[in-house]
């Protein structure tokens, strides 16, 4: 390879593959780094020339025409003594979804939902204007450093109205293909939503939902067979995920998501029901934290689901400044873990720790603070409203009061030993008896 086709410089190569390398060069017009993949268009036979140059004309014909932030951006195209070549974005650190479609390598659930909602939305933007991407598979779907998706590769797309030569017959990776494709029939934009359902079905079970020993079998099992339920190979997956999969990759297209916003929405919906199942997971855990924190020992399980409904939670780092002295406010605090330092007039008077609370006169009475509450390391404090808490129950606030009178009583007490030690220190230095 020479240090210069066209006006770009290359950098070096970062990609092969049957049809061309991937190099990563620079534009010295925009300043920027870009990827360029030159064709083999003189490689093997004549047959694969020819392919190779179909391909090098459609990927040619996609510049400037899908702009959308969900595809990978083509800039350019050119033809340098006969190497033909295109030039991309290049997303530096950037990863195909291959690299998460592993048993021991998968992303969270709602992570693979969310990438696969931005390809729905993507591959519906390219059907409007006339695209079906045709080879939608893991390799394919590029994953960025901040999580973000490009989809990439539209060398054997079908363009409608194209006046360019597109590849005819059976084209795409076999494991992916829609059973129109493999049976050469009429190919729309529902052909790459069943390619994007399998897609989906690898990313949350880390197996290709059709298996074989050779190409015959295995497309003989996409026009026939039925993938395995995605939840006996991993018991998480929700039962709404299981019926988009299947809505995905009906055998018959016109059973399927009608376009690909139509699929965005059902993962939308999918989404949401994960994240509330994650809120209550969350919720439980809270639950079960609070159980064990000495200050509700006295709380039934009911009145402590009272109190997490009337309160939020927050984490502090160490040296966070949580309440001011003298400032007004109507909420009190509990440790749910780790230390906070009681100051006052500057100086740390005290500590307080896991299971204890501070605030309560807030609960009593529109009283200023006393004294600057700061967070000596990491701390998660479980913020009450009293506003809030005047509408739990009876029994709720009942034990509420008795929890901090006992706080207050036992402050108290620390105090007066406190002070009666200094007296007896003081005493000693002075001399008295």
């Amino acid at each position: 390879m020479q240090d210069k086709i066209g006006k770009y410089m290359i950098i070096k190569e970062v990609g092969r593959g049957s049809t061309g390398n991937v190099y990563l060069s620079h534009d010295p017009f925009y300043g920027r780094d870009v990827a360029i993949k030159v064709y083999n268009s003189e490689a093997g036979s004549e047959d694969d020339a020819v392919v190779s140059r179909k391909m090098f004309f459609n990927e040619a014909n996609m510049v400037g025409m899908l702009q959308h932030p969900n595809i990978l951006p083509i800039y350019d195209a050119g033809d340098e003594g006969g190497r033909y070549y295109v030039v991309m974005e290049h997303i530096h650190g950037a990863r195909t979804l291959a690299a998460y479609c592993k048993p021991d390598n998968l992303l969270r659930i709602n992570d693979v939902v969310q990438i696969i909602f931005k390809c729905a939305k993507a591959l519906h933007y390219a059907a409007h204007r006339g695209v079906v991407h045709r080879d939608i598979k893991p390799s394919n779907i590029m994953l960025t450093t901040n999580s973000d998706v490009r989809i990439v590769d539209f060398g054997i797309a079908i363009v409608a109205n194209s006046e360019h030569s597109q590849i005819r017959g059976i084209a795409g990776s076999p494991s992916y293909m829609s059973p129109e494709q493999v049976q050469s029939a009429e190919i729309t934009h529902r052909s790459d939503l069943f390619s994007l359902g399998s897609v989906l079905y690898e990313l949350l079970t880390g197996v290709r939902p059709f298996r074989a020993s050779n190409l015959s079998k295995l497309l003989h099992k996409i026009v026939y067979a039925t993938p395995a339920p995605m939840h006996t190979m991993r018991p998480e997956i929700p039962e709404i995920l299981e019926e988009i999969v299947a809505k995905c990759m009906h055998k018959d297209p016109a059973k399927r998501y009608a376009n690909g916003k139509e699929l965005a929405a059902a993962l939308t919906r999918a989404f949401q029901e994960l994240k509330d199942d994650e809120d209550e997971i969350n919720k439980q855990e809270r639950f079960e934290q609070l159980r064990q924190l000495s200050f509700f020992h006295d709380f039934s399980h009911a009145e402590i689901w009272e109190v997490l409904r009337a309160s939020d939670w927050r984490s502090y780092k160490p040296g966070e400044e949580i309440v001011r002295e003298g400032e007004l406010d109507d909420r009190f605090y509990i440790i749910v873990s780790g230390t906070v330092n009681v100051v006052q007039a500057g100086s740390i008077v005290g500590a307080l720790h896991k299971g204890d609370c501070f605030g309560e006169t807030s609960y009593v009475s529109e009283a200023r603070r006393t004294a600057t509450i700061s967070a000596h390391n990491h701390v998660t404090l479980m913020r009450v409203s009293s506003t809030l808490l005047e509408q739990v129950s009876t029994a709720c606030q009942l034990h509420f009061t008795k929890t901090f009178l006992r706080a207050l009583i036992e402050r108290l007490q620390r105090a007066a030993r406190h002070e009666a030690t200094l007296t007896a220190e003081m005493k000693d230095k002075l001399g008295v008896a």
